[in-house]
């Protein structure tokens, strides 16, 4: 009785020792969180060669944990696989990214080789992205982003089908130095292993609305992953009629700026009219959207779309 009771004890001790365990992703995020901790920490000392050093052994580190855990290997026409986090201090552009694999194409948007700036001053970026990640680390993603820019701002939506038709979420979750305007939902076929797809015909802009569509954004949750497309479109898609209404306002924008400083109006006239740019951004953006699947170059974005989820998902 007493051996079998010692016995009990060990076999318990064991299973408790098992459920405790930290998984490959509880291993990651923890190492991810000190990484940042340790790097935003440097970099506030001012030791910043120090700091780098500290982000490039992390960013191998991480690298070596979350490749087995995202399990995916490369896609054709895509480089090797890299680490989808860019940087590791709080107050650095680029942090916070979605934690996954990325692969960057060999070839800019224009068929030339990729390559860094050389002795000419060269320069050809990457024309398409894929990133992948699994279904718990993007769920834990989406809880971190529930109020990343503040709890007044428009955040990341905290269900899934609602976080992949958001702008937000893709100018959180991968790596941008602008914020990705969603112009019109692009009507992609949902691949059969999927549970959720959606794509987008989109842009980057820094200030003001961009004058055309010139990437597509896709994505689609498939046995337990995330598969995350994005990329340059060409044709781009453009709507001239469109943008005679955005003109238009402005015009009209230039001439109440103008009529109050030589003071034709007062400024309670002028502000009364409201921000007119603004309302030429709103009018341009809802004839994009009312007219692009009009335009020729709408379904071939579509179709550069499905093609694009097709190789993230390695079908």
């Amino acid at each position: 009785m007493i051996r079998f009771t010692a016995a009990c004890c060990v076999l318990g001790t064991l299973a408790s020792a098992n459920a405790a365990a930290p998984s490959p992703e509880d291993r990651y995020i923890a190492a991810r969180d000190a990484a940042i901790a340790k790097v935003t920490k440097l970099y506030n000392d001012k030791k910043n060669d120090e700091a780098q050093k500290a982000e490039a052994a992390a960013r191998a580190d991480l690298f070596a944990k979350i490749k087995p855990i995202v399990a995916e290997s490369g896609r054709s026409g895509y480089g090797p696989a890299q680490l989808n986090l860019e940087a590791f201090s709080s107050g650095d552009m680029g942090f916070g990214l979605l934690d996954g694999l990325r692969f960057d194409s060999l070839v800019g948007p224009d068929g030339d080789k990729v390559h860094p700036p050389g002795a000419d001053g060269k320069f050809v970026d990457p024309g398409r992205h894929i990133v992948i990640t699994t279904q718990p680390l993007f769920e834990r993603w989406l809880r971190t982003h529930k109020d990343w820019w503040g709890k007044n701002k428009q955040n990341v939506p905290q269900q899934i089908e609602a976080a992949l038709k958001d702008e937000n979420f893709y100018t959180q979750a991968i790596s941008t130095d602008a914020a990705i305007v969603n112009f019109n939902t692009l009507p992609i076929t949902k691949p059969a292993a999927a549970t959720a797809a959606h794509a987008m015909l989109a842009a980057r802009t820094q200030d003001a609305v961009p004058t055309e569509a010139d990437e597509v954004f896709v994505a689609a949750l498939a046995n337990g992953k995330l598969y995350i497309a994005y990329g340059s479109i060409r044709p781009k898609v453009v709507v001239p009629a469109c943008l005679a209404i955005k003109a238009d306002y402005d015009k009209k924008a230039e001439k109440a700026a103008a009529d109050l400083e030589a003071n034709r109006i007062t400024r309670k006239a002028y502000d009364k009219l409201g921000d007119i740019r603004q309302q030429g951004d709103d009018a341009y953006k809802k004839c994009f959207v009312a007219r692009a699947p009009q335009q020729p170059s709408f379904a071939e974005a579509t179709r550069q779309a499905q093609a694009l989820l097709t190789l993230a998902m390695g079908q």
